[in-house]
């Protein structure tokens, strides 16, 4: 699902959502993948290219969805990398591995993340699309 205020934002992070719940250590999702762009809602599509021989052929998974999460911008900051980390942490924290298709995220750490997002509003993400 694009918006328009993503096709308006170049920096944001997307969520891949598959048609049933993955398996994870404490629990289930249908999360499959946490992703971030700086180019906008073009590499969202590129991304749901590229990625959807992988998640399409995880067991049970018949479709998939994209999602928009953005953030306000901060000077100094890349929010939206920040906004990344945080959601992957947050997804770990909630079903204990970072989502089945995301490399990164097995060895992360709580860095500064909660100095710019709340816990509870990207587990509130996270739970949303769970």
């Amino acid at each position: 699902m694009i918006t328009r205020e993503a096709v308006k934002t170049k920096k944001l992070v997307y969520l891949a959502v598959t048609s049933k719940r993955l398996a994870y250590p404490k629990g289930n999702s249908r999360i499959a993948y946490i992703g971030t762009t700086k180019k906008g809602s073009d590499r969202v599509a590129r991304s749901a290219a590229n990625r959807a021989n992988e998640l399409l052929d995880l067991r049970g998974v018949s479709s998939l969805e994209f999602f928009v999460v953005t953030c306000h911008p901060r000077q100094r900051v890349k929010t939206w990398r920040k906004l990344e980390s945080g959601l992957v942490l947050a997804f770990k924290d909630l079903f204990g591995s970072p989502s089945k298709c995301n490399e990164q995220g097995k060895n992360m750490k709580w860095a500064n993340e909660r100095d710019y997002f709340t816990l509870t509003g990207l587990k509130g993400v996270v739970k949303k699309y769970s």
